[in-house]
Order: C-alpha cells, then structure tokens, then sequence
C-alpha cells in the first residue's frame, strides 16, 4: 500500500488538515479543516486531495494505490463519530460528495446531497425523525442530483415529472387556481412518493440499469461524478475566461449531511461577511427556511432577506453574528458563508473569501487596512487587474430626467451587481455567444442561470434572471467578473419558444434592446445613454500605496498629445512607445506627403516630400514632449513595410497619379513593386533607414528641433530614440551614429544642447543572442514583445486565431498556458529576453530596460519583467493603472 497520504479527516473538533493546504485540500476542503480547528460548529467528514484528480486525469481514469482502503477507513471513522452507519435501514448515516480547487470556481463543479439513501434506508430515516415528508423529499434530491450528475441524464426529464405531479395532483388537492405557483413545499408525502417512482423510472430510462442501493456504489459513483466535472465544459471555460492555469484539480469533501429541509424550524442559506457590491461593513446574505442549499444557489426560489432570521429564529442569527465576526478576524477578508439550520442547530458548511464587486474589492481593502485588519501590501495583493478594469464600467447618464427614466422602466428586481449596461435581449447562452462574436451588445436574459450558461454570460453585457437572490448563480458568477447583474424579477414572463419576455402588456422581443442598471434593479426599455463613472477615493488609495511599493517604473504607449495626458493622469511616468507612423494618417495632406515620397523615382522627390512631412511630425513631437513635461519619451523611428500607407484600388491609385504628377501606370507599377509575401518579415523597421536614409533624418530632425523649441520654452524634455527591427551591432552603429550626427546638426544651428538617448528595440530572436554586440552601441534596450513572440514562436499574431484555441484549451491539447501575445510565454520567449538582458549588461552595466509590447498591461508578464531586473513596462494608457498595481504585488512577492 502507497504510504502517501491521500485523505484528510476532519471532526470531534479536530482536523489533520489545516487552512494553508489550499493547494492540495481545495478552498473547500482547507476551509473545512480550519473552521473545524478553531472549533465553529463544522459536520465531520473528510477530504480527498487534488492529487488524486491529477493522477486520475494522467492515469486513464484510475485511482492511486491504496486509495480506495484510505477511504473506507475514512469512512468507517465518520461512521464512528456520527454514531450512524452509511447504508443503515433503521438510522442512516448520509453524505454529501462536494467538489473544490484551489481556487474559487462557483457553481462549475459538481455536488451531490443525500447519498446513503435507498429505498429501505429512506423508510429508516422517515421513522427516526417522524418526517416521512422530510426522508422522501431528500430521496428526491439524491436521485435527481445523481442521476444527472454521476450518470449525465438531462435534468429536464426529471423535472417534467415532478412538474407534472405539481400540476395534476398537489394544485388539485390544494384546489389552487391555474397560474398560480405550486412550491416544492406544498408537495406532500404521498405526491413524493409517487414522484420517486417516476424518478427513478426516468433513471432506469436513460441509465439502462436500475437506481444504485448500495451506498458504495453510490459513493464511488459520485466521487468519480466529482472528479469528472472537473473537465466539464462549463468549468473548463470558466477557467479559460478566470486566466486559471496550474492547478491539480478538483479536491473531494466528503462530509456528514446536516438537513435544513426537515421543516420550519430548519432552513439555509449562504451570507457574506460584508456587502460584496459595495464593500459595506454589513452583515448580507440570502435564506430559505425548509430547503437545502442547492436551493439558494439554483435560484429556483427567491429567498428571504438574512436579516429576517433575526425574528425567524434569534438564537440561531446571534450565533451567525459571532461566526461572522469570528471568521473575518480569523481569515481578514470578507468571507462567503454556506450556513445550515437543522432544527434551530446552525452549522457552517463552507467559508471561502468572498467574489466581490470591483467598487467593494477597493472600498473592502482600504476599509480593512484602516481598521489594522490587514497593512497596506495586503491590501494592494487584494486587488486584481479585473476589479481595476470594473471601476471604469459605465453608469446611466446622469442628465436622463426621473420622469424619462420613470416611462421608460419595464420592470424591476433585485439589484445584484453594480454599473450599467444595455444591448439587445438574447434568451439563450449560445446565442449570446453568437451574437457577441458578430460584434452585437447582448444583455442574457433566463428564468435563472445555471453553470452550463458560463460561456454565454461572459460573453453579455449584463445579465437579467426572473429568479434568484443576491448569492444565486448568476449573482456570484457575475460580481466575480463585475459584469452588470439583476436578479428575481419576478415580474418577467419569459418564453422561450416565442423568444418573448412580458412585464403586464409591455412585451420585449428577442434582438430588443434594454438597459440594465444593476445598482438599482431597474430594467428599462431601449439603448440609455451610459457613461463613465467616477472613480472612489479608495481607487486613490491603493494606487498610492502600490507607487509606494513598487520597483518597476510604468511607461505608457501613445502616439498623440490627448493620449499623453490621459496616460499621465492614469499614472504614467513617461512614454515607452510612440510610433512615429501613426502620424502619417491624420490628414489627406499627410497622407499625401508620405504617399508621394513612397512613390517618387528618386532620392530628391522623396526628401522634397519629406520636407512637408517635417513640419507636421515636429508640431505632433512638440505636443508630446510638452504634455510629458521632462519625463521620458521614447519615439519609435518608421516601422512598417511601406505598402500599408499606399493605395491598393485602381481608383485611389489613379487619384494619387493625379495629385503626384505621374502617369497611373507608373504608380501603379511602383505600388506593385512594394509587395512582398511576408511582409511582417520584409522591408520594414531598421531595414528602410538602411535603404532609405533620408528617412530617418527627416525624423530625428523633427524630434530634436522639437526638443529645442521645447527647452528654449523652459519645458524639460528627455527624448529616446528608438530604431527598430535591428539585427546586428554593425546595422545598430550606422543607423545610431547617422542618429547622432543628424541631431547634433540640429543642435548646433539652433544653439541649444539637448540630453537624448538613442536606442533599440529587441524584437528579433538574433538580436537578443548578439545582445552584448549590439549593447555597445545602445543607450538603451526595449523588447518589442509583439515580434519577438511572433518571430520565437513562429507564429502570425493576426492569423494564429484558427488554431490557437486548441494549443491553450486544455481539453484538447493544453500545449500552451495561455495565449502568449496576452501574457508572456515566460518560458520560450521569456528565455531569450533573460539572455538579452544578461548579455546586454554583460557588456554594459546598468543598460537600461523596458518592455513595450502589450505585454506591459499583463500582470503575469510585468511580474516576469520585475524578477528579471527590468527598469520599466509600458503599455495603453488604461491598462497604466493595472502595470502600477501588478508592479506593486510582484515587489511585494518577489523583494529585489
């Protein structure tokens, strides 16, 4: 037998596993371990590790060596503890079988409650606890949840039974109208017993075998149906959209049931230790008395207020209010609490830190760092680049009068999570992926949304159920993702086979725009006007303390003046990237001036076109250089092939003759010259200053006569000039030393001295391989992460979309962690950047460095960047606030 241990029991007040064995207990099975520890009233039971998912996922579906033994033993101690044993007739002990990873995946692996149940143990259970009504209802459960979970039944054909035995015979014997809701509740003993049956008829159905009365084949079964949605599509695409990557898998709990459906003295439900929309030192939750947890979650009924178990039952809610304060001074975050109530006995089932709302995420942790909860640095680790992204969600206009508002509500619900939104109503998960990937809004409209809608509400803008509370499905899906959320507007009607929802005579088609304003549950008709929030002082705060913490400097990429302000309000501290090219588009005339110096005959056209091109890139420098105000500006020299500035149809072709003075045919001729089958790899960046050098003069010229209009007005300048696609010392020192005599041409007729670097991008592997050959000539490095992950990888940036999906999908092949032009492939091309750097201080110390790729926004890769000694990482001007705060968290995790 393996000595490796694979179980960890907890109970008696005891547990061999601990709080910090996330990684091999799950969320679930650590925060089981721990709660038991510091003695809160937790069920015995115990947890399978996540090891055992990874060798069952390696291993053609089989369990490790002395696997199975550890469980039975496991089991046999639960039965101990609990003084009941699984499978009993008379008194049986149950089970619930709960899934777990490191990492909170909310509703996208599988559970299963009741297991021990049969149809001799059921008769048992009724007689022990003189609820009949009671045993038979969690009977119920047990073969729907397993039958759809273990064997993958389609939960639709059980529920048509049991809404046919609702309608033909509990809404008679209560002589209810046609219309009105028929509850799960009303549902009596003799319904239940009947609609056993009929369940287990579906089962045997669809099956081909009949329902399991073992209790270990049941749990075999169901630790398997566990283990298994670990790779159910749902969860896979939940971790593809989380940017969750390296975990083992699934943990395993398997836990003693406690019932909260055994009448009205019992209930349950799950609470937040604060308000998770708007970071609000108070107490928030859902209950259902009479039910058991999938209850809440599901959504299937719309729960009470947690406040009201205060009246319900004020013994249990002080209870609550001690756990509450308890965990959170324990765990110092705010905590998601699944409670159960079992005849006035309250239990906690699970904690975990709580999915929060971008504004509650930033208000949560600056409230806590002032209470002495947590210091700063923890505060900063709280916060993700996904809460930084939800602070800029948009809101209804403000100027929209009450009275518009008023006659354009259609209905309203409960308020899940914060911001706005509006697109056009879609009824099905598929179709809002569908309509999203057309480049159409969507807001997902469903009854309640369960796991298998994941992909769909992502892809919405915003989401509306008619059922549900505030910790249901949707609601804890969307707040994860700080998408706009309504639940449990009742009011709604909706029918999917019209594609129609009604609120009284207001009818909302399919493809109908609307507008949900998820801090008030207000749905409106029509597109309203959104715009930008203001963001809260504790945004402030954070980014304070993160430019406190940090090492790296950030670096924004711009290309206008407007850009640079807004990258200096966001945080920038200089500019990583300008690119020179973009100018070239801003007017017909620009246009026209670049267009004909690409297509002039000789070199004195082409500096005549370039003579009108001077003025236009000076000003646009001087703009630049001014808004940045004496921090650094690296300014890119021209770097595409030039046939993307020329036209390609005959009538623009001949337009250009016209304005140029050339017969068609010689433009046309000399257009065509300009193709090339690879052009990425072609006659672009360093190669057409090599060509052409009154290109790069015109340039540079244009850069330091703006530099010395700037100084002779007092504004501190600090220009970089950055040559690009160099793949040789030799090709490097032409081009610098050209830079440098063309600058201090300038500078000498304009009397004024300017300090200025001239540098390089490394964006071709050769050049991070020669990096201390071309350091000599270099003032400064800067990887072009874009090429150089082409170029490393062999792959087309602009194409790679056909096949990508499958190298990152872990379903398929998993080849790749994630899409490296997102996030750095830190092992491939992270290799060469090492090298480069190395090398290049090799041969110059304190060279500096910076990265300018789009990889510079991407917390994995700006953390690659601070362990690797980087100096800064630039990136577009909104992402400017996510490198400050991923900057921060990287000098707090790896300290230089």
């Amino acid at each position: 037998m393996s000595s490796k241990k694979y179980v960890y029991f907890f109970g008696g007040g005891r547990a061999e596993g601990k709080g910090d064995m996330k990684t091999l207990l799950g969320g679930k099975g650590a925060g089981l371990a721990e709660m038991t520890n510091i003695g809160l009233p937790v069920p015995a039971g115990f947890t399978v590790t996540t090891e055992v998912c990874d060798y069952y996922y390696k291993n053609e579906h089989g369990y490790p060596e002395g696997f199975k033994e550890s469980v039975e033993e496991n089991i046999k101690a639960l039965e101990k503890i609990a003084d009941k044993r699984l499978g009993d007739p008379d008194d049986p002990l149950l089970i619930s079988v709960r899934s777990g990873a490191a990492q909170s995946m909310p509703g996208m692996m599988e559970t299963i409650l009741n297991l021990g149940l049969n149809d001799k143990s059921v008769e048992g259970l009724a007689k022990k606890t003189g609820n009949r009504r009671f045993a038979l209802d969690a009977y119920r459960r047990f073969i729907l949840m397993y039958g759809t979970t273990a064997k993958g039944i389609d939960r639709h054909k059980f529920d048509i039974e049991f809404d046919d035995i609702k309608q033909r015979m509990t809404r008679v014997r209560l002589n209810k109208a046609p219309g009105g809701s028929i509850l799960d509740t009303d549902v009596n003993d003799e319904e239940l017993d009947e609609l056993i049956d009929r369940l287990k008829k579906v089962y045997k159905e669809n099956a081909h075998e009949e329902f399991p009365q073992g209790p270990t084949e049941q749990l075999w079964g169901s630790i398997d149906a566990v283990i298994e949605s670990w790779m159910a599509e749902k969860a896979i695409t939940y971790r593809r959209v989380e940017g969750i990557t390296g975990l083992l898998g699934t943990g395993v709990s398997i836990v003693q049931m406690v019932f909260g459906n055994m009448g009205e003295t019992s209930g349950t439900g799950v609470c937040f230790t604060r308000d998770p929309n708007t970071g609000e030192d108070i107490f928030y939750g859902d209950l259902l008395m009479n039910a058991q947890g999938e209850d809440v979650v599901a959504g299937i009924r719309t729960p009470l207020h947690l406040g009201e178990l205060g009246t319900i039952m004020p013994a249990a809610y002080e209870q609550l209010l001690d756990v509450r304060s308890k965990l959170e001074k324990h765990y110092k975050d705010m905590q998601d609490i699944e409670f159960t109530i079992e005849e006035g006995k309250l239990f906690i089932l699970q904690c975990r830190a709580g999915k929060r709302s971008p504004m509650a995420a930033f208000e949560m942790a600056v409230a806590m760092e002032g209470e002495g909860l947590i210091t700063r640095a923890e505060a900063v680790s709280r916060i993700t680049a996904s809460d930084i992204e939800g602070l800029f969600y948009p809101v209804i206009d403000p100027s929209i009068s009450q009275d518009d508002l008023k006659s354009d509500r259609f209905a309203t619900g409960i308020a899940a999570v914060p911001g706005a939104a509006s697109g056009a109503v879609v009824f099905t998960a598929k179709e809002a992926e569908a309509w999203t990937a057309e480049g159409r809004q969507v807001i997902l409209v469903r009854q309640e949304t369960s796991p298998e809608d994941v992909g769909g509400m992502h892809a919405a803008r915003g989401i509306l159920t008619a059922t549900g509370g505030k910790t249901s499905h949707a609601a804890v899906v969307a707040r994860g993702w700080g998408k706009c959320c309504i639940v449990g507007c009742e009011d709604l009607i909706i029918d999917y086979e019209t594609k129609t929802v009604t609120v009284g005579e207001a009818v909302v088609k399919e493809g109908d725009e609307v507008t949900l304003n998820g801090s008030s549950g207000e749905v409106f008709l029509g597109a309203l006007k959104l715009k930008e929030p203001e963001l809260p002082d504790s945004f402030d705060s954070i980014m304070e303390w993160s430019d406190e913490l940090r090492d790296l400097k950030v670096r924004t990429n711009v290309d206008t003046p407007y850009d640079a302000e807004k990258g200096i309000k966001l945080g920038a501290e200089g500019i990583g990237l300008c690119r020179t090219e973009h100018m070239f588009f801003d007017t017909d005339e620009r246009r026209t001036a670049i267009q004909r110096m690409i297509v002039a005959g000789d070199e004195e056209t082409r500096r005549s076109a370039l003579d009108v091109l001077l003025p236009f890139q000076r000003l646009d420098f001087i703009g630049i250089l001014r808004a940045m105000a004496g921090k650094p500006v690296t300014i890119r020299l021209l770097d595409p092939p030039l046939h993307e500035f020329v036209p390609h149809t005959e009538a623009d072709q001949k337009h250009l003759a016209q304005v140029v003075g050339l017969s068609f045919k010689t433009v046309k001729r000399r257009v065509d010259r300009l193709h090339e089958s690879n052009p990425m790899l072609g006659h672009r960046g360093s190669r057409l200053s090599i060509s052409y050098p009154e290109i790069l003069e015109m340039q540079v010229r244009a850069i330091i006569e703006a530099a010395c209009e700037c100084k002779e007005k007092k504004i501190e300048v600090l220009p970089e000039i950055m040559i690009p696609l160099v793949i040789d010392a030799k090709e490097l020192k032409i081009l610098a030393d050209r830079t440098r005599a063309v600058a201090e041409a300038v500078m000498e007729e304009k009397g004024i001295r300017v300090d200025f670097k001239v540098g390089t991008m490394i964006e071709v592997p050769r050049a991070a391989l020669l990096a201390d050959k071309v350091a000599a000539e270099a003032d400064f490095f800067s990887f072009g992460t874009n090429d150089l992950t082409q170029m490393t990888l062999g792959m087309s940036r602009d194409d790679s979309g056909r096949f990508l999906p499958e190298y990152v999908d872990e379903k398929s092949t998993g080849i790749l962690a994630a899409d490296p032009f997102q996030s750095l492939d830190t092992e491939g091309v992270g290799l060469l950047i090492q090298m480069g750097i190395e090398k290049g201080r090799s041969a110059k110390p304190g060279l500096k460095v910076g990265i300018c790729g789009e990889h510079g926004g991407d917390p994995v890769s700006v953390e690659f960047c601070h362990r690797n000694g980087f100096d800064y990482v630039s990136c577009s001007p909104f992402r400017v606030p996510i490198a400050r705060l991923s900057a921060a968290q990287s000098a707090i995790k790896y300290p230089r």
